[in-house]
């Protein structure tokens, strides 16, 4: 797990800035994120650079990485889990390597399959790569956006980061709040992408490249969740409604066992996030089958009854067998770290989890370097209630206007506040509030602060005259090119592009690599979400 920052010039620079000095102070910001070292290439078209967090060929493993000839300069964030594999297909084609980290492999990737590159590979990441022969910038993220990656074009420039506070370093960038992204964050309690929350600065969105050739800057999608015929693994490809269930529950514990054992490759110590829940308690539970030695496992507890679950995390530890560890969080403790948030934190989250998933990090982090979660389960397989609360809403609907606004409307509308987690008349009357509204607007209203109708209480008239108000518009054309049927699997796409990457992978990264702490999610192995998308709905 690291850091990386850069640019390239589009035309000729006439920059007055030492290359090496802004390169530095920009790998300076995200220091926490790579702690163990730093590194820097620039020429004359182009700079990268990066902080290094060591976890994989502690020795020989700091980047930049080159080709055999030395033509094509790599710096990546993150870890290719199935870089052993592909070593041994690149060196069987006559590649050499000069290193055991799992870096080097893209930029012989690239000079065997060109732009094909990333679909030989399994695993989370942002990184750039420079061609000096063609003079061509490539930067990409992973198909989950496990790994942030943000960019503009200043200055006849096009400038990246892994976290705005690196981007804002280099001195071309003025940085000026977007009004739109502000409105979007209210709405959704994130800046979903390829907005940032500034004005000019982007995300590149999870599953895209960004290519910059001959000044000309071109993005694409280079992978997608298919839900008809899903494909499990390139060229392999299977029917939506071939096998039983119990055939699909052997297969998929197959896959996620893989996808795990994939995921413990490392030369630091390892642990698993454990919550109890069945998400992390799978992945615990094959961690455990595949280790060499005693499995970690870590879980936070809550002084409030109805937001803890530590005793089933206990549970499981105690029943798999692993070496637990247990932290309380406290109301104190928590609003201790207020202050400290927006030293980590570039842009806004409304996530309620974030300073317990940030006080677990650091709890975990005394222990090991690496740990395992459970995060993506409820996307791929549909676990939230609001999947299940379209379906009821549509039966809702069908009940005569005078039932529903004469009776069950002004009922739900009366119950007492309760302050206990997720609450009966909480979820009660975010359900009538949002029962009106179309799939996208309901699903993300039911998760989000805001709906669209309080903005006007929100923002001045002179914000809402220029900004958008259809806040969910792109949520809608992304569910328009999809391949999902019905409400329930386009809801699904809908999370995995927007709730999972730019909510809950973004407060795992920024809480977790605040401490230097990496984190990885077998869930989020594309074999395991294909397969997912490959099981009907009624299954």
């Amino acid at each position: 797990m690291c850091g990386i920052a850069g640019w390239v010039n589009l035309g000729e620079s006439d920059s007055n800035h030492d290359a090496e000095a802004v390169l530095h102070s920009m790998c300076e910001r995200i220091v926490h994120r790579g702690p163990d070292s730093e590194g820097l290439w620039s020429d004359g078209d182009v700079a990268l650079g990066m902080r290094r967090l060591s976890i994989i060929d502690l020795k020989t493993g700091d980047q930049p990485v080159f080709s055999c000839d030395g033509s094509v300069i790599v710096m990546m964030n993150g870890e290719l889990y199935n870089y052993r594999e592909v070593r041994a297909e690149l060196e069987e084609k006559g590649h050499k390597f000069t290193t055991k980290s799992d870096t080097e492999i893209l930029p012989h990737l690239y000079e065997e399959y060109g732009d094909g590159l990333l679909d030989h590979v399994n695993g989370m990441y942002a990184f750039s790569l420079w061609d000096t022969r063609q003079k061509r910038l490539m930067i990409a993220r992973d198909r989950f956006g496990e790994k942030p990656l943000y960019y503009g074009v200043i200055d006849g420039k096009l400038i990246w980061a892994s976290e705005l506070k690196a981007l804002v370093a280099h001195p071309s960038v003025k940085p000026e709040l977007d009004l739109n992204a502000l409105r979007h964050y209210v709405s959704f309690d994130y800046v979903p992408a390829p907005m940032s929350i500034f004005k000019g600065i982007y995300k590149l969105p999870a599953a895209h490249v960004l290519t910059v050739e001959n000044g000309e800057i071109s993005t694409r999608r280079y992978w997608d969740v298919k839900w008809g015929a899903s494909q499990i693994s390139p060229g392999k490809t299977r029917s939506r409604e071939g096998g039983s269930i119990d055939a699909k529950a052997v297969e998929l514990r197959e896959l996620l066992s893989d996808a795990v054992r994939m995921r413990l490759v490392a030369d630091v110590p390892l642990g698993i996030l454990l919550s109890g829940g069945i998400d992390s308690s799978t992945v615990a539970a094959f961690a455990v089958r595949h280790a060499t030695e005693r499995v970690k496992t870590f879980s936070i507890g809550f002084e409030e009854d109805s937001f803890d679950e530590s005793k089933y995390a206990r549970q499981v530890a105690v029943h798999l067998g692993t070496e637990h560890y247990e932290d309380k969080l406290s109301a104190e403790a928590a609003g201790d770290l207020v202050a400290e948030i927006g030293g980590w934190l570039d842009e806004p989250i409304s996530d309620g989890s974030l300073i317990p998933t940030y006080l677990l990090a650091r709890f975990v982090k005394k222990h090991v370097t690496v740990a395992l979660g459970g995060d993506g389960g409820d996307e791929l397989f549909a676990g939230y209630p609001m999947y299940y609360a379209h379906t009821v809403a549509a039966k809702y609907l069908r009940l005569p206007g005078f039932v529903r606004g004469g009776l069950i409307e002004p009922v739900v509308n009366a119950l007492p506040t309760s302050t206990r987690n997720l609450s009966f008349d909480y979820k009660a009357k975010r359900f009538i509030r949002a029962s009106r509204m179309d799939a996208a607007a309901r699903h993300h209203s039911w998760f989000g602060s805001f709906s669209v109708d309080q903005h006007q209480h929100l923002f001045t008239k002179e914000v809402l005259a220029e900004t958008d108000g259809d806040i969910y518009r792109g949520v809608r054309e992304l569910i328009g090119g999809s391949d999902a049927a019905g409400v329930i699997e386009q809801m699904q796409y809908a999370d995995i592009n927007y709730y999972l990457a730019e909510d809950i992978l973004t407060k795992v990264d920024r809480a977790a690599m605040a401490v230097s702490l990496e984190t990885r999610a077998p869930f989020l192995d594309p074999r395991v979400a294909q397969f997912a998308a490959s099981i009907p709905v009624s299954y």
